[in-house]
């Protein structure tokens, strides 16, 4: 069979990656967005401990997940997506017209909208990539890497958006001292007030969302019937994203599904081994997955603001863009170079574990690191995080693009492996930044590291 038009295959990576890009897309909106929102809400900077718990607790929805698939036998997972962006795009929505909106709750006031459709929108979020992820089995592994490449925007727009909007912006001026035992003149931390409010903030989220699922439908329209299955790049089939009986009846035509040299003109597996999900290989695969997640996800990011800003937060915000900014270009490098050797994956993350334990030491230092003060620290904290999350990135991309050879239970698979590290890196975190001090938040315009 010929391959499709290069305008439609373009037109397809574009509608994966617009996809993915909803997947994460609301709580970390919420989370680039807490600076402005806690300034109002009652909560104040104890919002972030309350926001971890709910975005941990919203794992629940992978049950859910399971539920929908136990009841409703052979339904494959468009309803699902359809479901977790609708209350994506929903919850964001509501968001913008609620987040200030507070009540009492055992005597105390308490904003109670802006919790519960945190604890909403984590929902959808945790369920997408146990939705999303099974959902491209029935395309080839090039659009796997779209997909992560959309995913990295996820985090990437609201950054840049938030960044626009003037989130944190502050200059230390001088000020009479209020006592008589320091000196007359104190640097005071004067907040300058942000361009657009926080509703103005969430509606553009909200916009960025229902791009998202504009584009699942059309990628929906634009994927062919089953009696009509065209070839992209060589011989990489895409399949029918239907139902569990159409899977089955497809799995004949499919190569995704068959053995390598089934086919002759279908691309070969790069390993026998990952059609079989319970291989060692497999686990091996699944395993490194759940760390690595588990440090991007819970780990690392519970330690940024501690192990950045004590070199200022010019330091702290090129950090969070240009790091997320190296996630869609690991998808990126993924897409012409490809590493599928488990050893040099593990020999990667043990690269990115290096990075990742100079930051925890900057983090265990704060407020007084090494180099503080200086434009050589300030290079190496940026460039750390840039560097640890492009590599693990990179691995978590190559890591799907060789699962994606198991077909849906791998995809299925990956997705859970992805929520697990995840909550196993935050409950871990929880503690040491939340009720144990061992990590010391920096004061503004105070020199805490003098004589």
């Amino acid at each position: 069979m010929a391959a499709p038009p290069l305008g439609r295959l373009v037109l397809t990576h574009l509608f994966v990656a617009l996809f993915g890009m909803g997947s994460w897309a609301a709580v970390n909106g919420i989370w680039v967005e807490l600076p402005v929102v806690t300034k109002e809400l009652p909560e104040g900077w104890s919002l972030p401990s309350y926001l971890s718990v709910l975005v941990a607790l919203g794992n629940l929805g992978l049950l859910l997940v399971t539920l929908w698939r136990r009841l409703a036998r052979g339904k494959g997972e468009r309803i699902p997506i359809q479901v977790v962006q609708g209350l994506s795009v929903v919850g964001t929505a509501l968001l913008a017209l609620l987040w200030n909106h507070v009540a009492p709750v055992a005597g105390q006031s308490h904003s109670v909208a802006f919790l519960t459709l945190t604890f909403v929108l984590s929902l959808a979020c945790c369920a997408s990539n146990v939705t999303f992820l099974p959902f491209l089995s029935h395309l080839p592994p090039p659009f796997l890497r779209s997909f992560f490449l959309g995913q990295g925007l996820s985090a990437l727009l609201p950054c840049v958006l938030a960044l626009v909007q003037g989130v944190g912006r502050l200059e230390c001026l001088p000020m009479l001292a209020n006592d008589t035992t320091g000196p007359p003149i104190q640097l005071s931390p004067i907040n300058f007030s942000e361009r657009f409010s926080a509703t103005t903030f969430f509606w553009v989220m909200t916009a960025l969302l229902g791009t998202s699922a504009a584009a699942f439908q059309g990628l929906l329209l634009l994927l062919p019937s089953s009696s009509s299955v065209p070839t992209v790049d060589a011989g990489l089939q895409i399949g029918t994203p239907g139902t569990e009986e159409e899977e089955e009846e497809e799995e004949e035509v499919s190569p995704l599904q068959e053995p390598p040299g089934q086919v002759a003109d279908t691309a070969p597996s790069p390993d026998p081994k990952a059609h079989q999900l319970f291989s060692s290989r497999s686990a091996s695969l699944l395993g490194l997955l759940a760390v690595t997640n588990a440090l991007t996800n819970g780990v690392l990011p519970a330690v940024q603001s501690f192990s950045c800003l004590p070199y200022g937060r010019l330091a702290y915000h090129l950090a969070v863009v240009l790091g997320s900014s190296a996630n869609p270009l690991a998808c990126f490098l993924a897409m012409a170079v490809l590493c599928r050797s488990l050893a040099g994956l593990y020999g990667l993350s043990i690269l990115g574990m290096f990075f990742g334990a100079y930051l925890m030491t900057l983090a265990v230092l704060s407020p007084c690191p090494p180099l503080v003060g200086t434009s050589a620290g300030v290079v190496l904290v940026v460039l750390s995080w840039v560097l640890c999350a492009g590599v693990f990135s990179y691995v978590k991309v190559a890591i799907n693009s060789l699962l994606h050879s198991g077909g849906r239970p791998a995809l299925l698979a990956a997705g859970v492996a992805i929520q697990v590290g995840s909550l196993l890196g935050a409950i871990t975190m929880f503690p040491l930044t939340s009720i144990y001090p061992v990590f010391q938040s920096v004061k503004d315009c105070e020199d805490q590291c003098g004589p």
